[in-house]
């Protein structure tokens, strides 16, 4: 598979579906090669193909995280331009994956805080998730992020709350304040 074919293969229809994005993951899983090509896809004309080159990128990276070292810089330049919110939740799931420097986790963090103000409720939770994801081992981080959880669990959508809540429990797990038992898929 050439760059023409992945972007033929992530054209048309609309941001609704994921067209033929699972066949493309799989070809670049194969071929990394390919990977720079999909990110390169992130600032093409066509949103639809910019949604699934995020897409594709998003799902490649959870199986092959380090493959991000290399487009660092493009993934928070593009992450914090774009104005889709079908791209911003890939951007949100891919950012913890990335090794950052600290003056590019603050952006980075940032940014996250930044689309916890986006009108789409997928983007708030995957945000969210990033965020707690990124306070892992950053205590003054996780200090702002709890408020964030809490106030999401009492004031979210549902998806918001359902996520908040899971969260919480891990912060919770992780502090020994209670039972813990990994059934959330968390």
């Amino acid at each position: 598979m050439t760059p023409v074919d992945i972007l033929r293969a992530l054209a048309g229809g609309d941001r609704r579906s994921i067209g033929k994005a699972d066949r493309v993951v799989k070809q670049v899983l194969k071929t990394p090669a390919l990977f720079g090509d999909v990110v390169r896809g992130f600032t093409h004309d066509d949103p639809v193909i910019r949604m699934r080159c995020a897409d594709v990128a998003e799902k490649v990276s959870a199986a092959r995280p380090e493959w991000l070292k290399r487009h660092k810089q493009a993934l928070l330049s593009f992450a914090s331009t774009v104005q889709e919110k079908e791209v911003r939740w890939h951007m949100a799931q891919m950012i913890p994956r990335l090794e950052l420097s600290p003056s590019e986790r603050r952006r980075a963090v940032a940014l996250l805080f930044k689309y916890l103000d986006d009108a789409s409720q997928i983007v708030k939770t995957f945000s969210m998730q990033a965020l707690f994801e990124m306070s892992e081992n950053d205590a003054r981080l996780r200090a702002r992020v709890v408020p964030i959880l809490q106030d999401a669990v009492r004031d979210g959508s549902p998806a918001v709350r359902s996520r908040g809540k899971k969260l919480l429990r891990r912060h919770e797990c992780r502090r020994g304040t209670q039972e813990c038992v990994r059934h959330d898929g968390l």
